[in-house]
């Protein structure tokens, strides 16, 4: 019988919840939480899923190399950190897998928009914007997304502006829409999640992944196949 993945949940909030609920169906369970009020950092664990602050990352984040943990990294706003964090990690032998989207739609998106970028820079004429939508609670403005979004545009070669937008209102799970404007006509790309659980999904999904592995890694590398376990 397979061994279920142990993991260590940080951020016991709406995501780490619903991570919690999938896991037994991706062969995972959760052996500890970290929040207000829970404290389990001494139990044993096989890779640690981090869906707290952008706050409380970097603090978190000594622990993860203190033990040499593993860690799926779903906390955004820590952009201005990525590069210590990243050196700290390939410091240690730390394998991590950092997204700010772990939906495996917004990776497939994320590619088709980078594809379409590639396309319309020849094309002066076309302008590119980015909007995003979220929930009226979500804290950082563009989301991880849009800057990731923005981001595969730039590195496809698209070398004019992208203006980007915010909405926080409601519920919202999260739309994102990067369009290319022209006199005559408009091209659209929009992705629209229904609700958080595609998220949960490929969190699980990576954290299976980065068991047994070192370096730094993406959900494209996740998506691909990524480098073979570290011996």
């Amino acid at each position: 019988m397979t061994v279920p993945l142990k993991l260590l949940l940080v951020g016991y909030g709406k995501m780490g919840r619903l991570v919690e609920e999938l896991a037994p169906g991706h062969g995972c369970e959760v052996a500890g939480r970290i929040d207000v009020g829970m404290d389990d950092w001494l139990v044993p664990a096989d890779v640690a899923v981090d869906f707290s602050t952008a706050e409380a990352l970097r603090a978190n984040f000594s622990r993860y190399v203190d033990r040499k943990l593993p860690v799926v990294i779903g906390t955004t706003g820590w952009a201005e950190h990525a590069a210590e964090l990243r050196g700290r990690a390939e410091g240690a032998g730390l394998g991590v897998v950092a997204s700010a989207n772990f939906s495996i739609g917004v990776n497939l998106f994320q590619m088709i928009v980078a594809e379409a970028a590639r396309l319309l820079q020849a094309h002066e004429q076309y302008g590119a914007w980015i909007h995003e939508a979220h929930h009226a609670t979500k804290r950082d403005a563009p989301s991880g997304t849009a800057l990731l979004l923005r981001d595969a545009m730039v590195e496809a070669g698209y070398r004019r502006p992208i203006d980007m937008s915010s909405t926080r209102a409601g519920a919202i799970p999260g739309i994102h829409t990067v369009g290319f404007d022209g006199p005559s006509d408009t091209i659209e790309l929009t992705h629209t999640a229904r609700d958080r659980r595609g998220f949960a999904a490929g969190a699980l999904l990576a954290a299976r992944w980065i068991h047994g592995r070192r370096g730094w890694f993406t959900m494209k590398d996740v998506l691909g196949g990524g480098s073979m376990p570290n011996a």
